[in-house]
């Protein structure tokens, strides 16, 4: 990671640490209709709640227990898009998860944001794979983690947010380069 909180680029995209200032727009990316259904845990009805969830977030950075979560931000337009974040599940296993704000979506950008993120997290963590794990009827997560080279491991019933719901699981592994070099 830089010295300016950089941890990726792409040709469009900035994935970088979190700031207080981020809050209005997490607050705001966070109240669409697809994250309501989807992550419901990561909906923030005020700013002061998304601001509590940031900082909470950024006293995480290196710590292997916590969630690593970084904004994903437009290059040329300097906006917050939406995140991408790596959460420990336990006995070493960890999942990807992205939200791209509602009028941002059906660009590439989740799957451009992984593609960047993964490589560096899994370095960093000593990653040998990678999980994802969404709704069935996501069809964009499902759709992104395919591009992205996550091969499904299961579909069927499974605890997803609290209730036993139709789920996908998959796993990401990279080749052996990408962790070690």
């Amino acid at each position: 990671m830089t010295d300016n909180g950089i941890l990726a680029e792409t040709q469009r995209l900035i994935i970088r640490k979190f700031n207080e200032s981020m809050a209005r727009d997490v607050h705001l990316l966070s109240l669409d209709e697809s994250n309501r259904l989807f992550q419901p845990d990561e909906v923030f009805e005020t700013e002061q709640a998304a601001l509590e969830t940031i900082q909470f977030l950024t006293a995480g950075y290196g710590n292997p227990e916590m969630p690593q979560v970084y904004p994903v931000v437009l290059k040329e337009e300097g906006c917050n898009i939406g995140h991408v974040e790596l959460v420990p599940l336990g006995g070493g296993e960890w999942e990807i998860g992205y939200h791209i704000g509602q009028a941002f979506t059906r660009r590439g950008y989740a799957s451009e944001a992984v593609r960047a993120f993964l490589p560096v997290m899994m370095k960093q963590w000593h990653l040998r794979y990678v999980l994802g794990i969404c709704a069935a009827e996501n069809a964009a997560s499902r759709a992104v983690m395919e591009k992205c080279g996550f091969i499904r491991e299961f579909e069927g019933d499974a605890m997803y947010h609290g209730r036993i719901r139709p789920t996908c699981r998959y796993r990401y592994t990279p080749a052996e380069e990408t962790i070690s070099g």
